[in-house]
């Protein structure tokens, strides 16, 4: 039989599988595996241009998904400014022993990104993308794939979940409907729309890798979509769709050594997105639920010492006054099983699942106490009103306009210790202290010969009195500053 006779029908065969295996999926890696398997046999004079039918059916393209839903991808820029240390040294003893505090007065430093965002709502111009690509900006300007530019409001961002709202004028705009993440499967296939090193709309395809990935960040609510589609610099914030052109998530981060794509890229998914954006635009922050208990991972010396058979779950090693905890009769020792059904594993498992809940909700919670499984109801308090009352100004001096609170789950970190100090809450604008301190930090001893360890918000207020300066030992993100005020 000739060559030629023999890849046609080849050619026929391998297409009648395809259309039957995946109906008409649009996915660009079966136009190529199509190429491969029947058009290889071809004459040379063919290879310019492919066929815009194969045995009677068009070829596989992701074009029209791409032509729908581009247009609600937009390019984001913004320009801020940040206070920066002028001296690396500020606040070392040793320095200032022999040089003073020369030096020490916090610098502005001016600050630029670029970025993508989604526009989900096109009456009223809401725009989703992430709280790191709009952190700090004075000015943000939005383009559209046309190029038209708007200047766009800050409806607010929320830097647990790394998720920014913003919200601009204008007519005929695109929107993204979105998908119910948690219907996802691990092998299905994603496209990126993004503009990455600042190209432009650009679009990578993929699939899931993996679902609730977390441990990116010790301080993040973190569920995170795992895909291989390419996802570079500028793509954070952009769409990530399924093959019928719905947002499935918000491009995020990456792991690389390069800064460029290795094929490990990360989505917050749809449904975390569309909570947060939810209450970021009713409220203006994230009203996020606090259960109220200081928590530790099952090691297995715990396990040993408890007689346990397992090592997943949360331990109680703490439980805050008149907190949610408390109400529901949750003690120390008790260890977290279940929250609404959901297994938990470890104490960032818990974190995240709290963490992601409204103040006010209501959750079932299982646990295990002194050999027996125990199912308790709690309603969830406000993270951020936990002893915000509890102000500084009439503390000392230097700490006027800033709320302490005690340090709940949610500041925890993911070694599995638990995290002892007192966490500022709120910092007001006009604060002196705001040039040093961040919401967010946890302070954990006060001095420095001697030094006061501080475990709760009342040994705050007793080690900074009568003192004239404050030289403070404080967790930050995932390390450790020394600060003097």
């Amino acid at each position: 039989m000739p060559n030629q006779v023999k890849e046609k029908r080849h050619m026929k065969y391998s297409a009648k599988i395809i259309r039957k295996s995946t109906g008409q999926a649009t996915l660009s890696l079966l136009l190529s595996a199509l190429m491969v398997i029947g058009l290889g046999g071809l004459t040379q004079s063919t290879h310019a241009a492919l066929p815009d039918m194969v045995n009677g059916q068009p070829v596989p393209s992701l074009a029209p998904v791409i032509k729908r839903a581009s247009p609600a991808v937009v390019n984001i820029q913004s320009k801020g400014s940040v206070e920066a240390q002028a001296n690396p040294f500020a606040g070392d003893p040793f320095f200032e022993q022999f040089f003073g505090r020369r030096g020490q007065q916090p610098q502005r430093r001016e600050t630029q990104s670029a970025g993508s965002g989604v526009i989900i709502d096109a009456d009223k111009g809401i725009i989703l993308t992430n709280h790191h690509v709009i952190e700090n900006a004075d000015e943000i300007i939005v383009q559209l794939q046309d190029g038209n530019e708007y200047e766009a409001e800050k409806i607010g961002s929320d830097k647990g979940s790394d998720i920014g709202v913003l919200k601009i004028k204008a007519k005929n705009l695109s929107q993204l409907t979105i998908s119910d993440s948690d219907n996802l499967e691990v092998g299905d296939f994603v496209v990126a729309i993004g503009n990455p090193f600042g190209f432009g709309h650009t679009v990578t395809s993929g699939i899931v890798s993996g679902l609730s990935r977390s441990g990116l960040s010790r301080d993040a609510y973190e569920d995170f979509i795992q895909t291989d589609a390419a996802i570079n610099p500028g793509n954070s914030g952009g769409a990530l769709i399924n093959l019928k052109g719905e947002l499935v998530g918000i491009n995020a981060a990456i792991i690389s050594r390069s800064g460029g794509n290795l094929g490990i890229g990360f989505a917050i998914p749809s449904n975390m997105a569309k909570s947060i954006m939810e209450q970021i635009v009713e409220f203006g922050e994230v009203k996020r639920g606090l259960l109220g208990v200081g928590i530790q991972d099952i090691s297995d010396g715990i396990a040993e010492e408890f007689d346990l058979d397992f090592t997943k779950g949360a331990m109680v090693t703490s439980v805050t006054p008149k907190s949610a905890a408390e109400k529901a009769g949750i003690q120390i020792e008790d260890i977290i099983t279940k929250v609404n059904d959901e297994e938990i594993s470890s104490s960032s498992d818990l974190r995240n699942t709290i963490g992601l809940l409204r103040e006010g909700d209501k959750v079932n919670i299982e646990l295990y106490r002194n050999g027996k499984r125990k199912k308790l109801k709690a309603k969830l308090g406000s993270a951020s009103s936990l002893n915000a009352d509890t102000a500084a100004d009439s503390i000392h001096p230097k700490l006027e306009g800033v709320s302490f609170g005690e340090v709940t789950e949610q500041s925890q970190g993911r070694s599995g210790a638990t995290v002892k100090g007192a966490q500022v809450i709120k910092i007001e604008e006009d604060s002196p202290a705001r040039r040093f301190l961040r919401e967010g930090d946890i302070i954990t001893s006060v001095g420095s010969r001697p030094r006061v360890n501080i475990e709760s918000v009342e040994d705050l207020v007793e080690a900074v009195k009568d003192r004239q300066n404050l030289y403070l030992r404080i967790i930050r993100g995932q390390g450790t500053v020394i600060l003097r005020m």
